[in-house]
């Protein structure tokens, strides 16, 4: 099983790993979105604040032009100059201002004659109110830069157009154009449905290396759209710092989303989840070991032994995967799924032969569950097996210091069970306990068997135990007998004593049992060891 949990680290870590991983790219994607729809947030408050300035720009300009309009002090004479002057120096937007005759500028505040082209150039809007628009003007500060004159009658004001192309956050370019005349609501709203799905297009990697993100905002009181636009490429790399910490962020969250995996997986593969799934889905075997009359070698009964092959089919100790039932609180599963075999396998045997018994290897805390004697009297019920013979098999210390497992105890004696003390010798055993445990048989440990022809100290125990059993008048059960010497020493000993060992059988499923039951009883021929003496192989040890 070490290499299986080898297996299982290998497999949590390449979990973390991929995890890791796949939560970075899905984490730079994320980050590829948000930096998208951010710049698009950019472009729109730009494109806004654009399309703000300009429309307080030419509501500014208006009102200039109605105070030039109601001046009466002479055509371009000093003190008019000095108050066009006042007019520009005073205001936030107007860079200019004089008056047009004949098409020509007659007089200005700032720009002179340089733009004495105007009566060349046709105005591009006709306003409200008899104003004229003259737009893309150049300057000579900023020839990238346009202006914009507006006239009213042959007073004139300039005023600046638009922010810098590389105005915001990110490299933009912005576009100012005239909106047309009778624009509709449905038009504005269409043209802001197109750009969202442009966004979303992007979002989702359909956009092509050379595709713009765009955002337009048409002003109510102006007569410009101002369109801001940049590059998608330029819009994601210039978020490079969200891009690490959206990557970064989604490494860390696959971490954790691959350790909670390791975890989930590691636990659902631990002793106790697999033992708990396989008593659910009935993938406990139960095998049979025969016990048989050391006298006479006729089969008697048979010990009842759970056996389990785990999820990555290793064959588990049964010390290891009961004692893990037990600690964990639910050995009671494998008791029950254990009498449910044995009834099912040999009712129909026992009752053609009502001496045969099959012994049930009880815990400590069956005895102290109170339904355990409920459960117990309705499964034979059911099965119509009478108490004796099924035989409860307990250890020395799983009821020495329980009244509760003393009193089941002497409950099962009531019904006609027969108990067994499991193992004895193996711990501290002493006669006081055999009194209060109100026991029929003893099985001896094959510890002590296995000194049999030996020189040892615990060999000189063994003799001391037969005469105890034999003054008590207890049946003793001897466990391990892997040598016709071994079953000899005890066939001599007393006419109620039984062995149980390889000698006799391994391990065996209840249909080759009950087969050598029908056709062979008796065994006399002892088998070599490592063999079963049925002609088939053992289940297990």
């Amino acid at each position: 099983m070490g290499q299986t949990s080898k297996n299982r680290v290998l497999v949590g870590r390449l979990a973390i790993v991929a995890m890791a991983a796949l939560g970075a790219a899905l984490g730079y994607l994320l980050g590829n979105g948000l930096a998208i729809i951010q710049t698009t947030e950019w472009l729109s408050q730009t494109s806004e604040a654009v399309a703000a300035h300009d429309s307080a720009a030419l509501a500014e300009a208006r009102s200039v032009l109605n105070s030039m309009q109601r001046l009466s002090s002479g055509f371009c004479s000093a003190s008019e100059m000095e108050h066009f002057k006042s007019l520009v120096f005073r205001s936030e937007y107007i860079k200019d201002a004089g008056r047009i005759r004949g098409g020509r500028i007659e007089c200005a505040v700032t720009s002179g004659d340089s733009l004495s082209i105007l009566g060349r150039l046709r105005p591009d809007l006709r306003l409200a109110g008899g104003a004229a628009a003259y737009r893309n003007l150049p300057t000579n500060e900023n020839t990238e830069r346009k202006r914009v004159l507006l006239r009213l009658g042959s007073a004139y004001v300039v005023f600046p157009l638009g922010l810098p192309p590389t105005s915001g956050p990110i490299p933009m370019q912005l576009a100012i154009t005239t909106r047309p005349n009778g624009i509709s609501s449905q038009d504005l709203a269409a043209t802001v449905a197109n750009e969202v799905a442009a966004l979303f297009a992007a979002i989702a990697g359909r956009g092509g290396r050379g595709s713009k993100l765009n955002s337009t905002y048409c002003s109510e009181s102006n007569f410009d759209c101002v369109t801001s636009t940049t590059s998608i490429p330029d819009a994601i790399h210039s978020q490079s710092g969200l891009l690490a910490s959206s990557a970064l962020a989604g490494g860390l969250a696959g971490i954790l989303c691959g350790m909670g995996f390791s975890f989930v997986y590691c636990s659902r593969r631990e002793l106790t989840c697999q033992l708990r799934r396989a008593i659910k889905h009935n993938d406990l075997k139960v095998v049979y070991q025969p016990i048989v009359n050391l006298e006479t070698r006729e089969i008697v009964g048979a010990e009842a032994l759970a056996r389990w092959t785990d999820e990555d089919n290793n064959n588990v100790d049964p010390e290891l995967f009961v004692k893990a039932a037990e600690d964990s609180g639910f050995v009671g599963s494998i008791t029950r799924h254990v009498l449910q075999s044995i009834l099912r396998d040999f009712a129909p045997m026992i009752q053609k032969r009502p001496g045969f018994h099959v012994s049930l290897n009880v815990a400590a805390s069956d005895l102290a569950d109170p339904n355990f004697l409920p459960m117990l009297e309705s499964a034979l019920r059911e099965f119509n097996v009478r108490p004796q013979n099924l035989v409860v098999e307990i250890t020395e210390r799983s009821a020495a210091n329980s009244e509760s497992a003393k009193e089941t105890i002497r409950n099962l004696r009531r019904l006609g069970h027969s108990i067994h003390i499991d193992d004895f010798g193996a711990g501290y055993s002493n006669l006081d306990r055999l009194l209060y445990l109100y026991a029929d048989t003893i099985k001896i440990d094959k510890a002590f068997t296995k000194t049999i022809g030996a020189e040892s100290i615990a060999g000189l125990i063994l003799p001391q135990i037969m005469n105890m059993a034999q003054s008590l008048n207890l049946e003793v059960i001897v466990e391990g007998i892997e040598t016709t010497q071994q079953a000899d020493y005890f066939s001599s000993a007393t006419k109620r004593i039984y062995g149980q060992g390889w000698l006799f059988g391994r391990p065996m499923t209840a249909e080759a049992l009950c087969a050598e039951l029908i056709d062979n009883p008796l065994i006399r021929h002892a088998m070599p060891v490592g063999y079963s003496m049925f002609g088939i192989k053992a289940v297990g040890v």
